[in-house]
């Protein structure tokens, strides 16, 4: 979970940047936790401790109220709204990592994505966009090669990963729908040599940053074996006592189980 964390924290100072590069510092002194780390904490709370994805996102709005959530979360929230509001937008899969990390099954896996998707996100593309994420993370920690992921995302969601970054990125800019935004990032990963480069994939491409190397790190976090010491303790470092506790039960609670 904390690579998908530290993908949100690095991102953070290039959303609406436009960055074309790789070549960046990691951390500046901008560099800070979004939305997209809230909400992930919030969804692994929530498997930690029950209750309800509605009740668990209200009371983490609550809590951070200017970490930089989209309009309509806002108003859903501050009105504490029960009912989606059909979205698309890619906060369905930058938030849904813990899913993936905590369940055992392919099939339980999918149905929880959805889950944590539909209470805000229940537009098609939007549940989409949080399995496809779950399901990449899912087979990478189970030692699914890059190929074995390709091809599972591609028949089973009909995300196109045929093109290469390099294709992209010149005419990519900065697109806050799961279809314009979560495919890109699953090729950041696909091209990426290790953990670090799939975040400088992901924030190359020059889009929304923090939410597509949120969802990279979490599939390279998974499929390399973990965050690298310096990333993992410049991303802690940057956290509240509250995120941190909740990343660190999730870790000693789920983390063991994989293989």
């Amino acid at each position: 979970m904390l690579g998908s964390i530290a993908g949100d924290v690095i991102g953070s100072v290039h959303e609406r940047a436009g960055t074309k590069t790789k070549d960046f510092p990691l951390f500046v002194a901008g560099s800070r936790f979004t939305d997209d780390t809230v909400l992930t904490v919030a969804v692994a709370e929530k498997l930690l401790r029950g209750g309800s994805y509605v009740d668990c996102f209200h009371s983490y709005f609550h809590a951070y109220p200017h970490a930089g959530y989209g309009a309509t979360f806002i108003q859903w929230a501050l009105r504490r709204d029960r009912a989606p509001y059909n979205s698309w937008g890619n906060g369905s899969a930058m938030r849904v990592g813990p899913v993936a990390l905590a369940l055992e099954s392919f099939d339980e896996v999918l149905t929880e994505a959805r889950a944590s998707a539909e209470v805000t996100h229940n537009h098609s593309e939007g549940i989409k966009g949080a399995q496809a994420t779950a399901a990449a993370i899912f087979l990478a920690r189970r030692g699914a090669s890059k190929a074995e992921i390709k091809a599972e995302i591609e028949d089973r969601f009909g995300y196109d990963l045929s093109r290469r970054l390099d294709d992209v990125r010149d005419g990519y800019s900065f697109d806050v729908s799961c279809q314009g935004s979560v495919p890109q990032s699953i090729l950041a990963f696909l091209e990426a040599q290790d953990y670090e480069d799939a975040l400088r994939n992901a924030i190359s491409l020059g889009g929304d940053a923090d939410t597509m190397a949120c969802i990279a790190g979490g599939i390279a976090e998974a499929f390399f074996g973990g965050v690298p010491e310096g990333i993992r303790n410049s991303t802690i470092a940057r956290l509240d006592q509250h995120l941190a506790m909740i990343i660190a039960e999730f870790a000693n609670r789920f983390m063991p189980l994989r293989p």
